[in-house]
């Protein structure tokens, strides 16, 4: 991958993008493809396959062989109705992974709202905080993840669009045209970290498909995503495996919970392509080595057009 050990701080511009981590400069001249290893027995898609520490620290293996840009470990299940996980539990699961997911030569990223979980994954030397709450979350101590991560000074961001909370969010989705409030939501927070001395270039932006938002409302996020580019940040897409993809593509989402993972990739991976093709530099998938394939297809299209995306 085209992503180099970080010298100096890389600055969002018009014609390139780097996203800057603990680590390294992402190049997002290229779109790149996040792999998910999830260390949960309950994730709505993969729960359990991975929960032990030996098939998880495989599965990063297995990522990264097929193609993985970058890899993001969350030890928690944000579905709806999840339990929440205690920190000193997330800390078992995920510190073992992330300690030698760091060794692989790619961006690591966290998938965590809890700021001890933070600072503790940042202490081993990962490059990305990926957080659906947008570093809101205070944990009993008064410490904020925003505090965690403008006083680290390199680890890179994501901050995510969430409505209510994932015990109630689809209980009580969004109304209204979800896109203006989905921008203002980002803008603000992205704003709110840029005062508190966070580079630009250290953050990107998700607008969270499947937190609180209806099939219709996740699909007019993708049909509209150009207009979360507008606040210049990197858009990373998180569509895999999501219900809402099972809602356009099933007869029925009475199976939905429990529809095979098999039957959720092509989807998925079209879903990936779409977020690209809108403008996506970072694709969040649980299928590595069939949207680095779908994504290679894309770029010679592109180039075959005299673009290089």
């Amino acid at each position: 991958m085209q992503a180099e050990p970080l010298g100096s701080v890389f600055v969002c511009t018009i014609d390139t993008m780097n996203w800057a981590t603990s680590r390294f400069s992402i190049d997002l001249s290229q779109p790149r493809v996040m792999g998910i290893v999830n260390v949960t027995p309950d994730s709505f898609s993969d729960g359990g396959h991975f929960s032990q520490t030996s098939s998880a620290l495989a599965h990063c293996d297995n990522l990264v062989a097929q193609g993985a840009d970058i890899l993001d470990i969350g030890g928690e299940s944000t579905r709806p109705n999840a339990a929440v996980v205690p920190v000193e539990e997330e800390l078992a699961r995920v510190l073992p992974v992330v300690r030698h997911a760091v060794t692989l030569g790619v961006p690591v990223s966290v998938d965590t709202y809890k700021p001890a979980v933070m600072q503790a994954v940042l202490d081993l030397g990962a490059d990305i905080i990926n957080d659906v709450w947008a570093l809101r979350w205070q944990g009993e101590d008064g410490l904020s993840g925003q505090e965690v991560v403008v006083r680290h000074g390199r680890c890179g961001v994501c901050l995510m669009h969430m409505h209510r909370e994932p015990q109630t969010m689809q209980a009580a989705p969004m109304q209204g045209d979800v896109v203006p409030q989905v921008l203002s939501f980002l803008k603000q927070h992205a704003q709110d970290l840029c005062g508190l001395g966070v580079e630009k270039a250290r953050i990107s932006i998700d607008p969270g498909i499947g937190f609180g938002k209806t099939v219709e409302q996740n699909f007019r996020l993708l049909a509209r995503q150009s207009e979360l580019l507008t606040l210049g940040f990197p858009v990373l897409a998180g569509w895999s495996r999501k219900s809402s993809l099972v809602a356009v593509t099933q007869n029925s989402l009475a199976n939905a919970a429990t529809l095979d993972r098999h039957e959720r990739m092509v989807p998925s991976v079209a879903a990936a392509v779409l977020a690209v093709e809108r403008g996506a530099r970072v694709v969040r998938v649980h299928d590595v080595k069939e949207t680095v394939q779908a994504l290679k297809v894309w770029r010679a299209m592109q180039a075959a057009l005299g673009n290089n995306p």
